[in-house]
């Protein structure tokens, strides 16, 4: 799947300051208060401080991949903390991904700038994890391990533009609210969290468009509930490849829910990390 398949799998600031004075009070006269609407844009970057400022929550994440006529669908849960970006997934690939017809599900601990996995690939022991340095990964690890990060996936919404709002509906049993836009991975990687930036910039080199559509869905508290991203790259086509590339396109979705539950992520014991060649790890 060339360069970027072939890899594949904060505090932040809290924008507390809503209300701005309008202008200055002169003759006696009271500063106004500037109570314009807030515009849809700015209504998703304040969604991604709420949700940091929840601390964590459980997640349920998919992702699914067409190139050419093939297609495949990806899985997860789990639960992550926004604040210390650290997080457990269980990701189970399709029948056709590990090329068997039933395998055990990845377990995914994502931390900042590594990737852990355990029962990645065939000829990696089944006691053994595998780590990946994310900010290494062409994609930033966007869809490298079958799921995005879920603040990663929060993350670019701050670069958010042409956004609009669609509508109100209920996502399950909670009234929402439904946007969509688009983003841009390289200007999210100058607006984004410290903990995020370098997968973010790692990304906007390697992806071949960086442009992102996107839909957004926020609660009645102005918390982000789900996020559905459009990310789309080249498979192929370098140096010594007569084919022309393929189009690959990944959409992957992320949902929030459960805010305030524990996470508990325990990093393997370098004894435990394998450092061999892993000689089948297909997928994302």
């Amino acid at each position: 799947m060339g360069q970027l398949g072939r890899a594949t799998a904060a505090a932040v600031g809290l924008g507390l300051c809503v209300l701005a004075v309008a202008g200055c009070s002169t003759g006696g006269e009271a500063a106004e208060v500037d109570n314009r609407p807030v515009g849809a844009g700015e209504t998703l970057r304040r969604a991604v401080d709420s949700l940091v400022a929840e601390g964590s929550s459980k997640v349920a994440t998919s992702m699914e991949m067409a190139s050419g006529g093939t297609k495949i669908a990806i899985r997860g849960s789990g639960s992550f903390d926004y604040a210390e970006r650290r997080g457990r997934l269980q990701v189970v690939l399709p029948p056709d991904a590990a090329g068997d017809a039933e395998h055990d599900p990845v377990t995914e601990l994502l931390t900042p700038g590594a990737l852990y996995m355990k029962n990645r690939g065939e000829g990696v022991p089944a006691d053994k994890w595998v780590r990946v340095d994310t900010t290494r990964l062409p994609d930033g690890n966007l869809v490298t391990g079958g799921a995005t990060d879920p603040l990663v996936a929060a993350e670019l919404l701050r670069a958010a533009r042409e956004v609009r709002q669609t509508g109100a509906e209920t996502l399950d049993g909670v009234r929402v609210r439904h946007f969509q836009g688009v983003t841009d991975i390289a200007d999210a990687a100058r607006v984004a969290s410290p903990l995020v930036r370098a997968e973010l910039a790692a990304a906007a080199d390697g992806f071949t468009v960086t442009r992102v559509p996107f839909d957004a869905w926020l609660d009645e508290e102005g918390r982000l509930r789900k996020v559905r991203q459009r990310f789309t790259f080249s498979n192929g086509g370098g140096a010594g490849v007569r084919s022309a590339p393929t189009q690959v396109t990944v959409v992957s979705t992320t949902g929030m829910y459960g805010f305030g539950a524990p996470v508990r992520v325990t990093l393997p014991r370098a004894t435990d990390i394998y450092t061999g060649k892993i000689v089948s790890a297909t997928g994302p």
